[in-house]
Parts: structure tokens; sequence; C-alpha cells
């Protein structure tokens, strides 16, 4: 497999990156789940939550490594003898992580523990807050790319190399250390885009500049929301992306559009029905109502039988990843429109049984009741010409 530049892969990065020729990467950020055991909604900014992932993992952290591992391998492979990689994690498996790459990358390999701090909500009063996450700088060889940096502090009184700004103050640009102070991505944050885990821009813009030159290949293989794409296209770089989710891989490229980025491909996004079959329920569900031009239903849980609604008219839409949908669902699912006071609502599967088109038909003819079955492969057409 050639390397396609400029595009996102949507699909399992283990399977993605052994498709990668080795050495083909000058640069890797990787912001993998941090052992949580959480799992995470995606809001994209219009109040609906949809669930993007979980950071759950039976078996513990030695699954946790197990699985992570495999994945470093690859990133190594990858990577050119000049190049770093960057791996993201927090307090719940920093430690564990540094293990496993000083077993890839070779303990002499190890340049920095950058420690990102910053600020936001939510602090024990039993411990001090933790408001800073842990960032893994190897490099292939010793001969790798490093743009040094500086940064800027001040005094209260001169000193001999301070200068002094329009304000004032005195200062003086130093080269930059390993704790960086940059302000998270939080609800009020005009780069919010309602990604969970999202990082901001500033951060994978350091990364970029110091670690990696024009026109070279940055790849992020867990890339989300797309900000470490964003940054390398600002900076010039080409660059490279994976994520499973779908929905994640189409809002990015979205995103890349409109920060400029016009050639933008997606490759293994799902397109026949073998391939729709095989996603994560909660993620057919999200592809489903996004293709649409949808809304996600806005609770987390016991959505009674809907998994969101049309844009415009806000009729109840349920989604079933099933052939031959029954008569039961679709009764059920008339209770569900009842009690949003609708008459009209789709049930969208790959097939329906002929008891349930009896029973929309009858649900029409008696209680007034607009069913619609929609099957998949007829849904853009349906869609494209519904009201």
């Amino acid at each position: 497999m050639q390397v396609e530049t400029n595009t996102i892969y949507c699909g399992d990065n283990l399977e993605v990156l052994a498709k990668f020729p080795e050495k083909s990467v000058d640069l890797i950020y990787a912001d993998p789940p941090f052992f949580s055991n959480k799992h995470y909604e995606i809001i994209w900014g219009n109040g609906a939550e949809m669930k993007v992932y979980e950071d759950r993992w039976k078996g513990g952290i030695n699954v946790f490594i197990e699985w992570m591992s495999e994945r470093l391998w690859q990133c190594y492979r990858v990577l050119k003898d000049t190049g770093s990689m960057y791996l993201h994690c927090d307090r719940r498996a920093n430690a564990h992580l540094r293990v496993a790459m000083n077993s890839i990358f070779g303990d002499d390999k190890f340049q920095n523990e950058i420690v990102w701090a910053y600020r936001t909500g939510g602090v024990s009063k039993r411990r001090f807050g933790h408001k800073h996450d842990t960032i893994l700088f190897y490099t292939k060889t010793l001969n790798y790319t490093f743009n040094p940096l500086k940064e800027r502090i001040y005094y209260e009184k001169p000193f001999f190399i301070s200068n002094k700004d329009a304000e004032g103050r005195y200062y003086a640009d130093v080269l930059m250390r390993d704790v960086w102070e940059i302000p998270a991505v939080i609800n009020v944050s005009k780069e919010r885009l309602g990604y969970p885990t999202q990082k901001p821009e500033a951060l994978l813009k350091r990364i970029i500049e110091a670690s990696s030159n024009k026109d070279d290949i940055v790849l992020d293989p867990f890339c989300g929301c797309g900000t470490t794409l964003v940054a390398a296209h600002l900076f010039g770089r080409k660059w490279l992306g994976i994520d499973v989710s779908p929905i994640a891989c189409d809002r990015m490229k979205s995103r890349l559009n409109k920060a400029g980025a016009s050639d933008v491909h997606v490759i293994g996004a799902p397109a026949t029905i073998k391939e729709l079959k095989s996603l994560e329920p909660f993620q057919f569900q999200n592809w489903v109502i996004d293709r649409i031009g949808g809304v996600p239903s806005s609770k987390k849980s016991g959505d009674m039988g809907i998994d969101g609604y049309t844009f415009m008219a806000r009729e109840p839409i349920q989604v079933k990843q099933s052939e031959g949908v029954g008569r039961n669902v679709v009764d059920n699912f008339e209770t569900a429109i009842r009690r949003e006071h609708k008459t009209i609502g789709y049930i969208i599967a790959f097939s329906f049984s002929k008891s349930a088109y009896e029973e929309a038909a009858r649900a029409k003819a008696e209680d007034k009741m607009d069913i619609k079955l929609v099957r998949v492969d007829e849904m853009d057409k349906y869609f494209a010409t519904a009201t």
C-alpha cells in the first residue's frame, strides 16, 4: 500500500498501519484512550449527544498495555530514522506506557517527559487537583529533526539578558522548557467542537513546529476530531489521520475544508451493506442519523425507542441494525411516536418482514399514524425527496 497523504483512513489503526510502508512518516502524535474506565460522548455543537467510544478495558491495565503495544510497534516501524513520536497520556497509564515505549524505542531514545499543565473545573478536596497530562517524547534514532523553540519569561527588575516590552515589563526569550502551560479546550473555548477529549491547536502546533519541517509527513493514528491534521495543514506539512469512527472521519473532513484544505480524502468509510453491518451498533446508529441530516436523541440512555429526529420537522427516527424487522418493532415505535405527540415517524433498517409492512398499514388506516419503513439501501434517495 502506497501512503496517500492528506488522507483520513477510517478503520482500526492496527490494521491500517500494518499496510503503511516502513519508514514512511516524519512525526507521529498519538492521543490514545487514557485507561479512564469511562465512556465518552460527542456533542458537536448542536446540543445532542452521540456516543463515540468506550475507554473501558476488561482485564485491567495489562490488557490495555498489550493493546497499545501492538500499535506502538507499528508506529515505530513506519517512523523514519530521523523521526519523532509524541505519546499523550495521563496519570492512569503513563508509567506503564513509558515502560512499553522504552522496550520498543529504547530508553536511550527517550528525550522528554513533557508536562502539559492547564486549568479546568472539578477539583477534589482530598488531594491536589489533577490538572496536567504527560506527553512522552521519543525519537527513532539519535539523529532526529528538532527545531529549538523559545518562550518568553518576565522579570521584576532588569537582568543582564532582559529586554523591555511596550508595557514596561522586563523579559527575556529563552529556550523552551518541558512544562507547557497551554489552556485546555473547555465549554467556552472558541475552538471547541464538542469532542470529549479535544486538544488545543496551540499544543499540536508546538509539537509540529519543533519536530518537523515543511512538507514533512505528520501522522495521528487516533485523530479524533482532527486537531493534529489541522495544525499540520496550517504549518505546511503533509498529514495522515486514522480513526475508527465514520462520524469522526466525516467531521474531520469538514473541519479541514474550513481550514483551507480543499483536497481531503477519506479512505475506508463504510459503503457496502456488509461494511455497515460490521459497525458497532452505536456507530451504525450515528452514521445513519448523520447521513440523513438528522439530529440524534439528546438522551444518553432510555431513549424510549427514539434514536433521533429529522432535522426540520423533528419527526422521530428509530434505527435498527437488522434484517427482517418485524411487527413488534413497528407496534412499539407507534407508542414512542404517540408519546412525542407526533403522527409521523421513520424506522430505518436493512429489511422488513411482511408483518412489519402490514402493521404500518394498519397504524396508518386505523390510528392515523404514518410509520415509514425505510431500507438502508434506499435511505439516500428517500430522504433526498422526503419532506
